[in-house]
């Protein structure tokens, strides 16, 4: 074994610039496609990252996701009812305060209640249609960032007035109003009040920053025309990505209907799937054109050390031995390209992560990035393999012939 390692290391010193090359195609490729791969994993986590924070991750209506079953239903299997006009109900969640203590016991993270209503913003001719979200100021940071995403106020800042209304930046530049402005708030069933804007948010989500306000919960009864309505719950948990089953099981619990934040945008989350599959095709074809340089480069090296091959075999090695010799070069080679390949992805990707940019559809100056081990490792394979399949084919094919055919110029 250590012959054959002493004969695959002075092939691979012997000639420094054709190795060099090699090493450097091996390079280039593992650190274009983990460059590539750290800035759309990067954005797309970025993305995901400010969806889940701007939202609760988990929200219960008091809605029902289906209308409750008829005794004939219940009775007669055989039976269906459809249009039937269901009874007018009083709205709201039944007994809040003893839901929200029967999921407090289970459920890792924090609960607040809300009142959400739909309502217009009137102010200086402009008519916004706008979703106002009543809140407990002492409760808000438990199920949502709004007091991170606060701009020259807090959250508290509702307790400072009468009907005090907290807007988004982007629906303030639309229509106008600046902290200290009166606006009008009506909703369709004809209530109407008169509110004072305390502060703004900003989540970095347009269609939220330009058509969400929030209010004290007090204040959304009073548009609600219902005094102590609590329609929604919203939860915050420690595992968002467990929002889903958490969601299912309060459903089954309560009855209610119950949003996952992943429910809530399946359609953005199923463009993920198609953006994943260019990220990994392009990177693929990065590592595809790489690995083939990469076995031109490998077999044009094995090619001309046909002679050595006959040399070797002429001295009683087998032709196992002489094919295991150039498959250890190989591996030599595309391991020193991912080593070089990695620190050249790392530099690429730090680099890029450098760059200002300056957009106003972003509210970052610098690209996401993501320094994912994982796209390191896939990276490394790739570019092992492919150098080990470029160096097994043609020591293979070279290892076959006779050491006089070799010798007399038959390859």
């Amino acid at each position: 074994m250590n012959l054959i390692l002493d004969i695959a290391w002075t092939h691979v010193r012997a000639r420094v610039r054709q190795t060099g090359f090699a090493v450097a195609g091996v390079a280039t490729g593992v650190g274009f496609s983990i460059m590539m791969a750290a800035l759309m994993q990067g954005s797309q986590d970025d993305f995901t990252q400010r969806l889940v924070n701007t939202l609760p991750h988990i929200t219960v209506s008091d809605e029902r996701r289906s209308p409750p079953p008829q005794p004939a239903e219940t009775l007669y299997q055989a039976v269906e009812i459809h249009n039937l006009t269901p009874e007018a109900r009083r709205r709201g969640i039944k007994n809040p305060l003893a839901t929200m203590a029967a999921l407090e016991a289970w459920i890792p993270g924090g609960i607040a209640p809300s009142v959400t209503v739909q309502g217009i913003i009137r102010y200086a001719n402009h008519d916004v249609a706008t979703t106002i979200i009543g809140i407990d100021p002492r409760r808000e940071s438990k199920v949502s960032d709004l007091p991170k995403q606060m701009r020259q106020a807090t959250v508290t800042a509702l307790y400072r007035a009468t009907n005090a209304i907290i807007i988004g930046d982007r629906l303030s530049e639309k229509i106008g109003a600046r902290i200290g402005a009166n606006i009008t708030v009506q909703t369709s069933e004809g209530a109407r009040i008169s509110a004072q804007v305390v502060g703004y948010f900003h989540t970095g989500v347009r269609q939220v920053d330009e058509g969400t306000a929030y209010v004290l919960a007090k204040t959304g009864q009073i548009l609600s025309q219902q005094t102590g309505l609590v329609n929604e719950l919203r939860l915050r948990l420690k595992e968002p990505m467990a929002s889903r089953q958490v969601a299912a099981r309060i459903e089954t619990d309560t009855g209610y209907k119950s949003v996952s934040w992943q429910e809530a945008h399946e359609d953005l989350l199923s463009t993920f799937i198609i953006r994943n599959i260019i990220m990994y095709a392009v990177v693929g074809a990065i590592l595809l054109v790489a690995s083939f340089g990469t076995y031109n480069i490998i077999s044009t090296i094995t090619h001309e050390k046909a002679r050595d091959i006959a040399i070797m075999k002429s001295l009683g090695l087998s032709e196992f031995t002489v094919r295991s010799i150039f498959v250890i070069e190989a591996v030599i080679i595309g391991l020193a390209g991912a080593l070089v390949g990695f620190l050249l992805g790392y530099l690429l990707s730090r680099g890029l992560g450098e760059v200002r940019i300056r957009s106003p559809f972003i509210d970052t100056d610098r690209l996401p990035l993501a320094y994912t081990p994982l796209h390191y490792l896939l990276a490394g394979m790739v570019a092992l393999v492919s150098s080990v399949a470029a160096g097994y084919g043609p020591a293979r094919k070279a290892a076959r012939l006779h050491p006089v055919e070799i010798i007399r110029g038959a390859t």
